[in-house]
């Protein structure tokens, strides 16, 4: 494990010497606060003076996902704040510490996960820390790994807490293994979302590879001891007797082996109510429900436990029996909305079908109303859908509608035309049209409407905000036993999975056109505030300009373009994001969408900014690493921003 360890930390090491007291508060969790809500309260910044918020410092990390040859690479991470450091996690799994006034390096953990495994996701959303008392590390940073493994570090040194779990790790693949044949492929089962911690309590979901099998790695949610690691309780979504809670919603003979509707997002937690929120995805296999016949409950929610026992205090499905990888994506902000005079605690959700949800976070009753709409049937053989899916009155944050032929669209003629024939003849009925073996277009797509980058809220303003796509995506099956060689050939380029336990083969795409952009008009990338009270839409505009997504050079063209990434908010009325497949951050005005900033980055900002105080300056830090699904540049670079002159 090389580490490094700085001066300031070296020093009081060796002279006995407490920590340094810095000023400003820490930002010790993802999404700013245990409820996610990615706000600051900080106020040097300003609406008049954003416009000249420049680069404090940078700082590179070295990984650039060169030890892991021909993986996916994406530095998706958000740095936490403590004491005088700024500690951040890049898709290697490494874990960096920056002194947060200069970028100095100030140590390096190296958990030295194996580089040859056929990693499902490769990325690392960041870390999360303990402040308490122990007799060794008293203040620990826990990471999640691609290997399923928990490991605590000493926050000031860099080094592995030994007395926590076996030498400083906890495995939690080993009671996740798929059921019946009990085996784990390298590589389908990690953690790439940080715990929450809640007093001496740290909870971790898991990410698993998606659409390959029935019997995948059990989704189980783990509570651990922060000081020894010991379990505390697990809670898995899936029934496994049929005496548990909704069995009877998990039918047909392999329907309890069915793994993942794992937590792969990050959670949240409201402390006061002792209450963690987690949101799951879909069950195994993603595209073909016909061994879970059924509802499917807990996958596909919103469900809120409790941090002591593990026991579900409330559920809200958001997608009944889910064939098409709408997963719950994203950490669960809890915040507080005026509703008729009064201040409700909630629980915000935005989702890949382009949907907004709140609910009441102690009792889970829907903020906006609720209900059941019919949705199109006509599934394949051995599948049995849902009549019905659940829709909220507040408003859609994308096109529910069809997608055809007429909606093709390209830079050129031939492109729009390349994309209408691929559009022509695949199956189109609006949002939930089941996949289908001569085609479905998926709008929006597995990708969203929203994803991981969340919803930032500002409760005093009343307003929420979330990062959507408009993306269309093309989804076939195939019956496996009447598979040609000619189907084959023609799926070059397709990600094509073999759903094994069932009779079908999955095979999907992005609708891109033959010059690499989506195959329907812009904005592909949009940002939307909504109102909390009555969730009705305050303002939308696209995010992001062509200019470094484009196979060519072409004008700056501002049409939104896809993005991964959430947004932060301050008291003061600004709005910080990167997120857009671009090489660019933008500073809004809250109330307006008024562009007050932009500045130039040397890589794309895939990931979700913060901002902390530090010896009475306030700066904004985010991570410019790219994205391998949009071709961006990759980059290592942990970027701080601030006023200048102070």
């Amino acid at each position: 494990m090389p580490r490094r360890v700085g001066l300031r930390t070296a020093l009081a090491l060796t002279l006995g010497l407490a920590s340094p007291a810095y000023a400003g508060d820490p930002v010790v969790f993802y999404g700013s606060d245990a409820g996610g809500t990615q706000f600051s309260a900080l106020t040097q910044i300003t609406p008049d003076n954003a416009a000249t918020l420049a680069l404090a410092w940078q700082a590179r990390t070295g990984d650039l996902g060169q030890r892991f040859t021909d993986k996916g690479f994406s530095f998706e991470a958000q740095p936490i704040y403590w004491q005088g450091e700024l500690i951040v996690s890049t898709s290697g799994n490494e874990v960096h510490a920056f002194d947060a006034g200069t970028g100095a390096p100030l140590w390096r953990y190296d958990p030295q996960i194996p580089t040859g495994a056929d990693y499902s996701e490769h990325a690392s959303r960041g870390v999360s820390l303990w402040q308490g008392t122990a007799d060794t590390c008293p203040n620990r940073i826990f990471l999640g790994t691609l290997t399923g493994t928990v490991h605590a570090i000493d926050a000031q040194t860099g080094q592995r807490c030994a007395n926590f779990g076996r030498d400083g790790r906890v495995d939690l693949s080993e009671a996740a293994t798929p059921l019946p044949d009990g085996t784990i492929t390298p590589g389908d089962y990690g953690i790439t979302s940080p715990g929450i911690v809640v007093g001496d309590t740290v909870v971790f979901g898991a990410a698993i590879g998606d659409n390959r099998a029935v019997a995948t790695e059990r989704g189980i949610v783990t509570a651990l001891d922060v000081r020894s690691g010991a379990v505390r309780w697990r809670w898995d979504p899936v029934p496994r007797e049929r005496s548990a809670p909704f069995a009877d919603q998990w039918q047909g003979p392999r329907a309890l082996f069915t793994g993942s509707a794992n937590a792969w997002a990050p959670l949240s937690a409201d402390p006061e109510r002792g209450l963690v929120y987690i949101p799951t995805g879909s069950a195994s296999p993603d595209f073909y429900g016909g061994e879970r016949i059924g509802d499917n409950r807990y996958a596909n929610s919103v469900v809120a436990v409790d941090v002591e026992t593990g026991a579900v205090r409330w559920h809200q499905q958001l997608i009944h029996h889910d064939v098409w990888d709408y997963d719950t994506p994203m950490q669960p902000t809890v915040t507080r909305i005026a509703q008729n005079g009064n201040d409700q605690p909630a629980v915000l959700m935005a989702t890949k079908t382009g949907q907004f949800f709140a609910f009441h976070s102690e009792t889970g009753a829907p903020l906006y109303a609720v209900a059941e709409r019919a949705v199109p049937q006509g599934a394949v053989s051995g599948e049995a859908l849902s009549p019905t899916q659940p829709f909220s009155s507040a408003a859609p944050l994308t096109n529910h509608g069809p997608v055809t032929g007429d909606d093709a669209w390209g830079l050129l003629y031939f492109d729009e035309q390349a994309c209408r024939r691929a559009l022509d003849g695949a199956r189109s009925e609006g949002l939930f049209t089941p996949p289908a073996l001569e085609g479905t277009v998926m709008s929006p797509s597995w990708a969203g409407g929203a994803n991981w980058g969340g919803v930032a809220a500002d409760a005093d303003r009343g307003i929420a905000v979330v990062v959507v796509n408009e993306m269309p995506g093309l989804l076939k099956l195939f019956r496996t036993d009447a598979m040609t060689a000619a189907d084959r050939e023609a799926l070059e380029g397709w990600e094509v999975t073999r759903m094994r336990g069932t009779p079908y083969t999955m095979a999907r795409q992005i609708l891109l056109s033959p010059l690499g952009l989506p195959c329907t008009a812009p904005p592909w990338g949009k940002l939307i505030a909504i109102n909390l009270p009555d969730g009705s839409i305050r303002w939308e505009r696209p995010l992001g300009a062509i200019t470094d997504l484009a196979p060519a050079p072409v004008p700056n063209f501002e049409w939104g373009v896809p993005s991964m990434g959430g947004a932060l908010l301050t008291q003061t009325g600004l709005l910080v994001i990167g997120a857009a497949a671009e090489h660019r951050l933008r500073v809004f005005a809250t109330d307006t969408g008024e562009l007050l900033h932009s500045i130039r980055l040397p890589a794309g900002a895939q990931a979700i900014p913060m901002s902390y105080e530090h010896e009475g300056r306030q700066y904004i830090a985010i991570v410019a690493g790219g994205h391998s699904a949009f071709g961006l540049t990759r980059g290592d670079y942990l970027l701080s921003f601030a006023l200048p002159g102070r």
